[in-house]
C-alpha cells in the first residue's frame, strides 16, 4: 500500500508530519492492506492565520484494488484532530465499502443451526 502525504503552504514541520501520518495510516488500515492499493493525505490551513483559531482539514482518499476511490474529509482545529476525524471515517467507508463488496453481512450465524447442537 502506498501512502501519499501532500501539505499546504500553511503547515510548518512537514517532514515530521508527513512521516508520522505515513506510520498512523499504515497502522490505522492494516487490515485493509490485500484491497487498498494507495492512500492520498492532503493536510491544510483553510484560513493561513497563524493567530486564529485556524480550521484544519485533511481529505483522505483511498484507491482500492478492482473498485472505485473513496474519498473523506474532516475540518478541526488542529491538523492532529483533523487527520484522525478522517481516518476513522475512512476506516468506517472501507468497513462499509468492502463488507458490502464481499458479502460478509450474509454470513451465516453461529446461532443458526441452534436446534442441531449436539446434546
Amino acid at each position: 500500500m502506498q501512502i501519499q502525504v501532500n501539505t499546504s503552504n500553511g503547515i510548518e514541520n512537514k517532514d515530521a508530519l508527513e512521516r508520522w501520518a505515513d506510520s498512523e495510516m499504515r497502522q490505522a488500515l492494516a487490515r485493509f492492506v490485500d484491497d487498498v492499493t494507495r492512500v492520498e493525505i492532503h493536510l491544510s490551513d483553510e484560513n493561513h492565520d497563524a493567530s486564529g483559531g485556524g480550521d484544519k482539514r485533511c481529505v483522505m482518499e483511498a484507491r482500492l484494488a478492482r473498485h472505485q476511490p473513496l474519498a473523506v474529509s474532516h475540518h478541526a482545529p488542529s491538523l492532529d484532530d483533523a487527520f484522525r476525524g478522517a481516518s476513522d471515517k475512512l476506516k468506517r467507508s472501507l468497513d462499509s465499502t468492502l463488507g458490502r463488496l464481499y458479502g460478509r453481512r450474509d454470513r451465516d450465524s453461529i446461532r443458526k443451526d441452534a436446534d442441531t447442537v449436539e446434546e
